[in-house]
C-alpha cells in the first residue's frame, strides 16, 4: 500500500484500494487482530499507508451474516465506498444489499440527502415482476412480510398507535404501509386493521374491533381453523367473506376507500 501511494503521488494518478472480504472472515470486535479486524484494515491503510478515504472501498460477502455490519464499520473507520448489489444478490450468500446501506447512511447521517427510498420498493417489485426473482418474504425493507404481523396483540397495538409495532413510517419512506395477515391468532384487532388497510379508509370511516362486521368475520375465520385450516387468509378470500356477510358493506367500504 505504501508503494502504491508513492507511485500514485509520482504519477498523479489516483490508485483505489479495494479491501476484499470475499469469505466474510472479517469481524469488528474490539481487540481483534489483523487480518480479521475490519477496523484494523481500514485504519492501517488510511493512517499508516496514508491512503485517502476517497480511494478506500470495502467489498464484503455475507457468509457469516456480517456483510452490513462490516461494511458500516469500514465506513466509520475511513472507507468512503462500499461495494453493493441490488437486494444483496451475489455469489454464495450474496453481497451487501444496496438498500441496507442506504438505510445505514440515513441512520448515521440523520438525513436521506435527497434519496427517494420508495425506489427500494419499486426495485423489489420490478425484480419479482419482470425477472421472476423471488425476494424472501422476511427480507428487511423489501420482503412482502417485513412489516406484516399475524399476532392479534401486535395488530391491536397498530390500531392504537402504529409507532408501537412498526419499525418506522414505512408507508411514507418506502411506500409500504404496515400490514396484517389474518390467521387464527389475528383476533378482532387483526381483522379490523386488515379492513382499514386494504380499503385505505380515512380516519373517520375506519372500523373498530367491536364493529359487527369484524365480529362476524372473526367467527367465520375461527370456524375455518377449528375445521383444520392452517394457512393465512388471502385478500381475495377476506373480500369474499365480507361480501357473504354483508354485501352492502362492501359497497360502503369501496365508496370510502382512498385507494
Amino acid at each position: 500500500a505504501n508503494e502504491l501511494m508513492k507511485l500514485s503521488r509520482e504519477s498523479g494518478i489516483p490508485v483505489k484500494i479495494r479491501m476484499c472480504d470475499t469469505m466474510c472472515f472479517g469481524v469488528n470486535y474490539p481487540g481483534t487482530s489483523l487480518p480479521r479486524s475490519v477496523q484494523g484494515i481500514v485504519y492501517g491503510l488510511h493512517h499508516h499507508a496514508e491512503v485517502p478515504s476517497e480511494l478506500l472501498e470495502w467489498h464484503g460477502h455475507n457468509d457469516f451474516y456480517k456483510v452490513v455490519t462490516n461494511a458500516t464499520t469500514a465506513w466509520l473507520y475511513g472507507a468512503s465506498s462500499v461495494n453493493c448489489s441490488l437486494l444483496g444478490i451475489g455469489e454464495r450468500t450474496g453481497n451487501c444489499p444496496l438498500e441496507a446501506m442506504a438505510m445505514e447512511y440515513a441512520a448515521l447521517r440523520g438525513t436521506m440527502d435527497g434519496m427517494d427510498f420508495t425506489a427500494i420498493t419499486e426495485i423489489a417489485d420490478y425484480f419479482e415482476r419482470e425477472i421472476n426473482y423471488i425476494v424472501p418474504p422476511k427480507t428487511p425493507f423489501v420482503g412482502r412480510a417485513f412489516n406484516s404481523t399475524r399476532a392479534g396483540i401486535h395488530a391491536d397495538g397498530l390500531l392504537k398507535d402504529e409507532e408501537i409495532y412498526n419499525i418506522f413510517d414505512t408507508a411514507k419512506i418506502l411506500n409500504r404501509p404496515a400490514r396484517v395477515s389474518v390467521n387464527k391468532t389475528s383476533g378482532l384487532a387483526g381483522i379490523a386493521f386488515w379492513i382499514n388497510d386494504y380499503y385505505s379508509l380515512p380516519d373517520e370511516y375506519k372500523v373498530t374491533k367491536n364493529d359487527p362486521l369484524v365480529v362476524a368475520m372473526k367467527e367465520r375465520v375461527d370456524a375455518e381453523y377449528e375445521e383444520g385450516r392452517n394457512s393465512s387468509f388471502g385478500d381475495d378470500e377476506l373480500v369474499n367473506l365480507i361480501y357473504s356477510i354483508d354485501s352492502k358493506r362492501i359497497r360502503d367500504l369501496n365508496a370510502h376507500s382512498m385507494r
